[in-house]
């Protein structure tokens, strides 16, 4: 068989069979212990290592792992043999190239496997990103060097760290194909408390041409996890590779007891689920592979009728206890878009789910859930957001309005949505009833915004409710207050705002502002009473206009937007292409408040979510970080 490019075999769709286990069989063979140096067989004992590979290649696998896992700069230090990474990298390729040479298959690929570090990255370890950098760029140069036919990142259980190590391949090579798969706990969570959902998506904007899941348990738990990868990103092209089940040590050796007709019958499982590479991890061995090929070459009648297990729960979708990546974002000073999406007045989602995977491809950071604009009947903001951050991989800010909840209501509301991993919050009093749909019902409240940010942040945060009883384990929110930069009465604004900042608010959304110099204006006048700099970050709302006719009901009758007659000139000169001038106009305001401003708040006019998605593509092109 003529052996096409590893990128045009991906294209077919044709389930890849991958190999199995590298250290459990060397262990097994060379009677090792556990922590022995598997990447220096390559050199001191290459018939072990080449025998292996053949045996997977007889089991019927279509693709083979260089024994390059752990042969990075760090690791091999380890074992006093840090100044060989170079000859092992090199000759575990020639190793593979070799065994694919005395079969009698030629059309095997031969991927170069990448592990982690095995130490923290800064600021969450003791190696800097440089030196990270330094370490991968060796490895990946020299396997990239000899000529494998792709890299495969594998059991990075720290997500962010296997996105330094694509991005390094890639400035390495542009075109080489990638294969990045993380690992997950037994509550199906990073170890940094990142969901499936979350990963799939930073993975897919990588630029990794195959995404997935290997090691951390067997075939039913990575089932699981990649069923809600592949529901958050379906697009994607997907690799599953499981344990043979959970170790345990027999005779001092570690034995793991999945069978493989076990393996087999989830081969049609993980096919149907979306997954084109299946293999081994831990504990596999030839037979486990030979039986997924059985498995693979005598498919059922139709995958989709395959049940790959039931939903996850809510508790382990979330993580409860690590900062969120917006409060991240705010932290270290990046610019941050978020883009506001209203809940449907249905119980249908489709079109909603489409349009924020729109705006996430475009490169949204955020999209922040409106809980009842303009007073108008919406399904529940919380399950919106739920939704978004399970099924379609984006974090969410929750609007929070206090308007027509008592004490009880403002509490179990807030616990609820922690239990569902809605950890951003954008506190604000609402909308009042009397303009919308129901104009009799109850505008009752029991606590005012900024007093409720020092419940959130004062008390659920320190674990206690407004009674001072404890709630158990303490929440974790991250706490946003509502902001009007361009006031008429600017000192009244910043003392309200000092009460905000009091309660603990982490940041802001402003009010839409069309003259940029206001923002400057509010920025002088902080510092002239309060005698330090203006330092809350502001994610400002933006609001890309529509049509003559919407910009004039903005000004004339939402309070605090004030649009100048050049903008109004603009947009009744454009005609047909008013809405492609508010882009414009969108972006250039963008420009203008640059450095006055930590993010973007982006409100789409209509539902035009298309037009949204354009200013914060320009936004990720021009890159407005740092402020």
């Amino acid at each position: 068989m003529t052996k096409i490019t590893f990128r045009e075999r991906l294209k077919t769709g044709k389930p890849i069979l991958g190999d199995g286990a590298m250290g459990t069989m060397l262990h097994h063979e060379s009677h090792a212990d556990t922590h022995a140096c598997f990447d220096a067989m390559n050199v001191d004992d290459p018939e072990m290592v080449v025998s292996v590979h053949k045996s997977y290649i007889a089991a019927g696998s279509d693709l083979i792992e260089t024994n390059t896992f752990g042969a990075n700069r760090i690791k091999l230090a380890a074992a006093g043999r840090g100044q060989n990474v170079e000859l092992y990298n090199r000759r575990a390729v020639e190793l593979a190239r070799l065994a694919i040479a005395e079969s009698d298959r030629h059309d095997i690929y031969i991927v170069g496997s990448v592990g982690p570090l095995g130490v923290g990255i800064h600021p969450y370890g003791r190696i800097s990103q440089d030196e990270a950098r330094e370490v991968y760029h060796e490895q990946l140069n020299t396997l990239i060097g000899a000529g494998v036919d792709a890299i495969q990142f594998e059991t990075f259980n720290e997500h962010r760290e296997l996105l330094l190590a694509i991005e390094i391949a890639r400035d390495i090579s542009a075109t080489i194909p990638i294969i990045a798969q993380t690992t997950f706990s037994h509550e199906k969570l990073t170890y940094a408390g990142y969901p499936p959902a979350r990963v799939a998506n930073d993975l897919y904007k990588s630029g990794a041409d195959v995404i997935g899941v290997n090691c951390g348990s067997g075939p039913s738990g990575l089932a699981e996890v990649l069923r809600q990868m592949h529901h958050a990103i379906p697009d994607a092209v997907y690799s599953v590779m499981p344990n043979a089940g959970f170790p345990e040590v027999v005779g001092g050796r570690i034995l793991f007891p999945a069978t493989a007709e076990y393996f087999a019958d989830y081969a049609h499982t993980f096919i149907g689920i979306g997954a084109t590479i299946l293999g081994g991890c831990c504990g596999t061995t030839p037979a486990h592979i030979q039986a997924m090929r059985g498995a693979i070459d005598n498919p059922p009648v139709d995958y989709a009728d395959i049940q790959v297990g039931e939903a996850l729960t809510e508790e382990e979708e979330v993580a409860q206890d690590l900062p969120t990546e917006l409060s991240d974002r705010l932290d270290m000073g990046l610019f941050t878009v978020t883009v506001e999406m209203a809940p449907p007045r249905s119980y249908r989602t489709e079109k909603l789910l489409r349009s924020a995977r729109l705006l996430r491809d475009a490169g949204t950071d955020f999209i922040n859930v409106a809980d009842t604009p303009a007073a108008r009947m919406k399904m529940s903001a919380w399950a919106v957001a739920h939704l978004l951050q399970s099924q379609v991989g984006i974090e969410t800010v929750l609007h929070f309005p206090t308007r027509g909840r008592n004490m009880l209501r403002v509490q179990g509301d807030l616990l609820a949505s922690h239990a569902l991993g809605l950890r951003n919050l954008f506190v604000v009093m609402g909308d009042p009833t009397r303009i919308g749909d129901y104009p009799e019902a109850s505008d009752a409240f029991d606590i005012p915004p900024s007093k409720l940010i020092g419940v959130i942040k004062h008390g659920m945060n320190q674990g206690e409710d407004m009674a001072g009883n404890s709630i158990g384990k303490p929440t974790n929110f991250t706490v946003g207050c509502a902001l009007n930069m361009a006031a008429d009465d600017i000192d009244r604004e910043i003392r309200v705002l000092k009460k905000k900042l009091a309660s603990g608010a982490d940041f802001a959304l402003g009010q839409a502002i069309f003259e940029p110099e206001r923002i400057q204006r509010f920025h002088e006048r902080y510092e002239e009473l309060e005698s330090k700099p203006f330092d809350l970050p502001v994610l400002l709302a933006v609001m890309p206009l529509y049509s003559l006719k919407q910009a004039r009901f903005l000004h004339n009758e939402v309070p605090g937007i004030i649009i100048p007659d050049t903008i109004f000139e603009r947009i009744a000169d454009a005609g047909d292409d008013a809405a492609q001038e508010g882009v414009r106009i969108a972006q250039e305001l963008l420009d203008q408040m640059q450095g006055m401003i930590q993010g973007a708040y982006i409100i789409p006019s209509f539902g035009k979510y298309e037009l949204a998605a354009e200013v914060v593509a320009y936004i990720k092109k021009t890159d407005k970080t740092p402020v």
